[in-house]
């Protein structure tokens, strides 16, 4: 295949091939299941290096445009599932919920969620799992990790974690436009603890802590186990009603503002820059620390704003971070970024709780991260899951009633759906799991359960899973609404 390369171009040779492919892709000139050349005939072809060419092909995969097949090499993506910038329908009526009772315990859903994935042939739209992929990679990384750790295995370590994993991680947030050196790093078991950590240090019980509404139910079982009061402040499409904070920073004097400014657990959306910098404003206004949690940032499909933290001169912010989510949640590796006066007391938190993260579980994160397959790997989940996203708001607008809207998300894991709000959530659930398929009722991801009908749905599956889980779902919701009607 001939690729016309100008060399003398501001424009780099890796993004020519890309454009090329991509003009090629889009024109139908290349069809769905067309293999593209392999890397060394490309490589040789137009004479550049092969990591030029493998650059280009990771683009490609993160546009959405192809994908790898495992010894086989690179095909066109189904028509299809290539990105179309599709819109949301998403704009639910919803008030501050300040709630008066506990929510369902994170015990509970954990267990189903666990025991779901662990049953074969369940499609499982539940869990905030990502799909398996870069397996053996993996395994290659961990023996080469097992080598270089095995003596320190008989020693405790250092509670903040390993300093070189610590230095990889501070280059890699350097990128998202944060200032941060390892020193400011705490290495956590996953971002949950992280999570855990600032809040057991910062609160107490009968203080206010703002959240998003809905959130993540795992920090409402935190706040709540502390004893800590909950302002949920609704989420729009543009994120968290910040009029609405600005009353309830006035009138109740949060300790805290938890927030998930990337691709938010469980609507998916993305806050723009503007929205980071107001927000941060009526923090550093009213004096209230914010938590930002942003589990989810390496997966965006286009590119996004940097974190509020990024942002922070005085030490507002402290952020947390995992790659539970892209890598293996099995791992249980995660930081919190806490500067200033911030570090030294969490530093504390983290020793008193459980002195240090494994160490064979940092050794192996930080040799994939040595390695350099980590940017591969994320652009390959990305493209993945691009193509499973719209995969399921193809099946959501040919399945579902009418009456349902949801988010499209610009990446992660997850997309929100809002129903009618007189649906039995709980027997649509029990319903779809008689026919394998897993999904949770939306409102624990409500404080105190006070929200409207919805479901989170996780679209890390193959197509073909996602097409047949939704149609078994759609035809529930329709036949139950017909049934009320």
């Amino acid at each position: 295949m001939k690729i016309p390369i100008d060399r003398q171009a501001v424009k780099p040779v890796y993004l020519q091939i890309r454009d090329r492919f991509s003009r090629l892709i889009r024109s139908g000139s290349l069809k769905t299941g067309d293999r593209l050349p392999s890397i060394r005939s490309l490589a040789k072809n137009i004479q550049v290096n092969k990591l030029t060419v493998i650059e280009a092909y990771n683009v490609l995969e993160a546009d959405g445009l192809i994908h790898a097949r495992p010894g086989a090499g690179y095909f066109v993506n189904s028509e299809s599932l290539i990105s179309t910038s599709p819109k949301s329908n998403f704009a639910p009526v919803q008030e501050v919920i300040i709630p008066q009772q506990k929510s369902v315990s994170f015990f509970d859903i954990y267990q189903l969620s666990v025991q779901a994935k662990s049953q074969p042939g369940v499609i499982d739209f539940s869990t905030g799992f990502p799909i398996s992929s870069g397996l053996q990679d993996l395994q290659r990384h961990a023996r080469r990790a097992m080598k270089q750790v095995t003596e320190s295995l008989f020693n405790y370590d250092f509670p903040q974690g390993q300093l070189v994993l610590r230095q990889q991680i501070a280059k890699m947030l350097i990128q998202l436009g944060l200032e941060v050196s390892a020193e400011d790093l705490i290495i956590t078991n996953g971002s949950k603890q992280g999570l855990s950590l600032v809040m057991n240090y910062y609160l107490q019980a009968g203080d206010w802590i703002v959240t998003e509404s809905p959130t993540y139910y795992g920090t409402l079982d935190i706040i709540e186990n502390i004893g800590a009061r909950i302002i949920g402040i609704p989420m729009q499409g543009s994120g968290m009603n910040l009029e609405l904070l600005e009353q309830y920073l006035k009138s109740h004097r949060p300790k805290l503002i938890y927030t998930v400014s990337t691709l938010q657990n469980p609507t998916g959306i993305t806050t723009a820059l503007q929205h980071r910098q107001q927000l941060l404003a009526l923090a550093e206004k009213y004096q209230c620390l914010i938590l930002e949690d942003n589990a989810y940032e390496g997966l965006n499909f286009e590119p996004v704003p940097s974190p509020i933290k990024s942002l922070d001169r005085s030490d507002s912010v402290i952020y947390t971070g995992t790659f539970s989510k892209t890598l293996m949640p099995g791992l249980r590796v995660g930081y919190l970024l806490a500067t200033g006066k911030h570090y030294r007391p969490l530093l504390e938190q983290k020793l008193f709780h459980d002195l240090h993260v494994s160490t064979v579980s940092q050794a192996i994160v930080s040799e994939y991260l040595a390695s350099g397959h980590y940017r591969h790997h994320l652009n390959h989940l990305r493209a993945s899951n691009l193509c499973s996203r719209n995969a399921m708001l193809q099946a959501l607008e040919r399945y579902f009633p009418e009456e349902a809207t949801w988010t499209v998300p610009n990446g992660g894991l997850f997309l929100w759906v809002q129903l009618p709000q007189e649906t039995s959530m709980v027997s649509i659930a029990r319903q779809a799991w008689s026919k394998n398929v897993f999904i949770y009722p939306g409102m624990p991801f409500f404080p105190g359960h006070k929200g409207y009908n919805a479901l989170r749905l996780n679209f890390s599956h193959a197509p073909e899973a996602i097409d047949r889980g939704m149609a078994i779902l759609g035809k529930l919701l329709k036949e139950h609404l017909v049934k009320i009607g």
